[in-house]
């Protein structure tokens, strides 16, 4: 069986995860979402990691060969624990390459996975997680950049914060 591992943060997840993963799905017997769980950078993090897992399990239902964990550590650990062949990376840009490229090139030095580079389709090129939390906090529209669920969870979650943040003054 060919296993894959998408890794990630995915605070929150995006259109732009979710083509990587449709086409990792379509390239591997199965894949793992896998879902980075580091507690010292929980505080700034927008999702908990069980919030994170829920969201992915929900939007890579229409795949039945995915499934999503969490891990925490190293990914190459990880993908031998899981007797997993290759990482699945997206690039957005020429720039993610270079730091991907040495993060394969290490990965690959500590066992034997492969790092599958997969280019992100055009539309989805410029979107990032972390550009999406920043526009939805200063009221822009996200709603065509992430699923409909992730959108309603994400705007309830910035309500809550300005909320809190009111409140301590």
């Amino acid at each position: 069986m060919r296993r894959a591992v998408c890794p990630g943060s995915f605070d929150p997840v995006t259109n732009g995860h979710l083509d990587i993963v449709g086409r990792a799905a379509s390239l591997f017997d199965e894949v793992v979402v896998a879902v980075g769980v580091n507690k010292s950078k929980s505080s700034s993090r927008l999702f908990s990691s069980d919030e994170r897992m829920d969201m992915l399990r929900r939007a890579c239902a229409p795949w039945e060969n995915v499934r999503v964990e969490g891990f925490t550590g190293l990914l190459t650990d990880f993908c031998v624990e899981h007797d997993i062949q290759a990482i699945v990376k997206g690039l957005r840009a020429v720039s993610d390459f270079d730091y991907e490229l040495q993060m394969a090139q290490m990965n690959a030095s500590l066992t034997d996975v492969e790092t599958v580079f997969v280019p992100t389709s055009p539309e989805w090129s410029f979107l990032a997680s972390s550009l999406v939390k920043e526009v939805a906090t200063y009221g822009g529209d996200v709603s065509t950049l992430v699923p409909d669920f992730v959108h309603e969870r994400l705007a309830e979650r910035i309500a809550e914060n300005a909320a809190k943040n009111a409140a301590r003054g």
